[in-house]
Parts: C-alpha cells; structure tokens; sequence
C-alpha cells in the first residue's frame, strides 16, 4: 500500500474526517498531487487542514496546479506564501494559517492565549494537529 493510501486509511480509520466532502477533497489532493517532489508530510498535514471547507480547499487547489506547474521542487514558495496570507488575516482564521506553516515548517504549534480563538476556529486546530500526530506515526 502507498504511503498516501495507508495515511488515508489511518486517518478515516481514527475518524478524523468532519464529513464526507472533508473526506472526499483530502483524497483528491493527496491522490493528484502525491507524486510530485514538493509532497511531503508536512504538505500533507495542510491538505488535511485545507479539506476542511470548500473555500480553503480551492486555495490550496489553487496552489498546488500552480507549483505543479511551475515544477516546485518543494514548499518554500508555498511557505512565503502562506506567511502572506497569515499577516492579511483580520480575525483568529490568522491562526489556521500559521498552523500550516508550522506544518510546512516541520515545527511545533502553539497559541499563547486560546481563550482569545473562536471556539469552532480552536477545535479545527486541534483536530488537525491530532492529524498530524496520526500521520507522523505512518
């Protein structure tokens, strides 16, 4: 079994899928893109995260055919990129996106106040970073 299909496996076997269109485009990312040079775990805990919605989803989407296209041989565009988008965030979504870049980063994740996140935006994080504990273990 490939990597991506084991993760896969391990991640709907411990039920970390909100749903099944969460489940549906965390499958299309991983099975379109697994084979560039650029798919790493780190990129992999990000497609968990971005599968959340729809709306995240198509900005990575959106990303990734832009890499593929551009023949990225790793993150670091995407990484920049991300940093960019964090700073324009209004609201605590700011955190969402300094998670994945702590993905990409292979870094540890922290909030130094969590009481000051939205509930809903606070339980996607945990979520994720159960996630990415799961598919370190893979």
């Amino acid at each position: 079994m490939k990597w991506k299909d084991e993760c896969f496996a391990a991640l709907d076997r411990e039920k970390m899928f909100e749903n099944s269109g969460h489940r549906t485009r965390f499958k299309e990312l991983t099975d379109c893109y697994c084979s560039y040079p650029f798919f790493t775990r780190g990129l992999c805990k990000c497609m968990y995260l971005s599968a959340w919605d729809e709306e995240h989803f198509c900005i990575m989407l959106e990303e990734l055919a832009e890499m593929s296209l551009g023949k990225e041989k790793n993150t670091k565009e995407m990484r920049n990129k991300g940093e960019i988008i964090a700073e324009e965030q209004k609201d605590d979504e700011y955190y969402v996106y300094e998670l994945s870049n702590s993905f990409l980063d292979d870094k540890p994740f922290s909030i130094d106040d969590p009481a000051k996140i939205r509930p809903e935006i606070r339980y996607i994080i945990e979520r994720a970073q159960k996630a990415a504990e799961i598919i370190d273990q893979i």
